[in-house]
């Protein structure tokens, strides 16, 4: 059997960067031989995160257009001039049968390159509204790998496949919800209420908890568990020194074990980013969804709806959150019958075996080849 060679490239945030891995994870269970290289942004969070999930990785001195200033573009195309010629290099050298793209920066030039080389190319789409990049590169793409329904708007049907989101496969392996909740110092017999903005945080979930400090005071049957994010830590830190931090309230600036964080949850709230709503899926978690407003396309929008239509969340709008999304995640955390509605829901929607599905359609492209 012929080595298999793979190239998977994208990265940025990571909900690009865990699909990536778990994909590659399950080639390599399938077949142990194989031989996978990413190629990502340089200076971006793939370059530390793939490395450390055990992966080589190149980077590329690609960057994102700036949609505001066009005149700083000039810079970019440069960039993304070198980046293609890099990309060239890499693919020359390297000799993949197949080159897979989950979107960001780096899987532009990567997979574009790839497809002019005649080198078989797969997509992995995240979100229900389709990425520029990867808009333009389903054009020479032989498979597209999405989440969710009608993606037909954006990419030619007979190429598409429905395999859902690959997930972290170590939230399955979470404690019992008891033993969850007393790892954050809480009590079991309480509601837990996780709200969590992402390992950099959001600024109108933080507000909506600082806006209603006196209310988390009042609940006797609530208790919450708030991840600020670091980039606002230090700022949350002196407002709570100055105005009291509740007892019910545990205040973090990162969560390390997200399996335990989701285990001990009754109700989540939370972005509305791709990779943390399939995760609620495979959990069966209730959430409400913030989608941010500061996404191309306005993308995370787009992927609550696609749950609110199906019943399987509720969302709020990040205009409207410091005023009403802490009173109205605490009716819903209190209300068992509306999370059991939520939690089955949402469940329904859960493709736990996304990462082996997408990795089948790799090994048959590089087989094919």
């Amino acid at each position: 059997m012929e080595e298999l060679r793979i190239i998977i490239s994208g990265g940025g945030t990571g909900g690009h960067i865990f699909p990536a891995v778990s994909i590659a994870d399950a080639i390599r269970r399938k077949r142990p031989d194989a031989r996978i290289l990413f190629v990502g942004a340089e200076g971006r969070m793939e370059m530390q995160r793939v490395p450390a999930a055990g992966y080589d990785i190149k980077g590329l001195p690609v960057a994102g257009f700036d949609r505001k200033n066009l005149l700083n573009n000039v810079g970019v195309l440069l960039k993304l001039m070198r980046s293609r010629k890099m990309a060239r290099e890499i693919l020359n050298e390297f000799k993949p049968q197949v080159a897979v793209g989950v979107g960001g920066y780096a899987s532009g030039p990567t997979l574009n390159v790839a497809g002019a080389m005649g080198i078989p190319t797969l997509l992995q789409e995240q979100n229900s509204y389709a990425g520029v990049t990867n808009k333009l590169l389903a054009k020479k793409a032989h498979r597209i790998c999405v989440a969710y329904d009608g993606m037909e708007r954006f990419f030619p049907k007979e190429r598409i496949i429905f395999t859902g989101n690959p997930v972290r496969q170590n939230l399955l392996s979470a404690p019992g919800r008891e033993e969850a909740v007393k790892s954050f110092g809480l009590d079991p017999e309480k509601r837990t209420l996780l709200i969590v903005g992402g390992s950099l945080g959001a600024r109108s979930l933080n507000e909506s908890v600082l806006n209603n400090l006196h209310l988390i005071r009042q609940q006797t049957e609530v208790q919450f568990v708030w991840q600020t994010g670091k980039f606002y830590s230090n700022e949350i830190r002196e407002t709570l020194a100055q105005r009291g931090k509740p007892d019910n309230l545990v205040v973090t600036d990162f969560i390390a074990d997200m399996a335990a964080a989701y285990a001990a949850a009754d109700l989540v709230i939370s972005r509305a980013g791709a990779g943390s709503i399939s995760e609620f899926c495979l959990l069966g978690k209730p959430v409400i969804l913030v989608p941010s407003p500061n996404v191309a396309e306005d993308h995370q929008t787009k992927n609550a709806q696609a749950l609110v239509q199906k019943d399987a969340a509720i969302m709020v709008a990040d205009a409207e959150a410091r005023r009403t999304l802490l009173p109205m995640a605490i009716n819903t955390a209190m209300d068992k019958k509306l999370l059991a509605r939520l939690a089955g829901n949402i469940r329904l929607l859960a493709r736990p075996n996304a990462a082996d599905d997408i990795a089948d359609e790799v090994i048959k492209l590089a087989e094919r080849r």
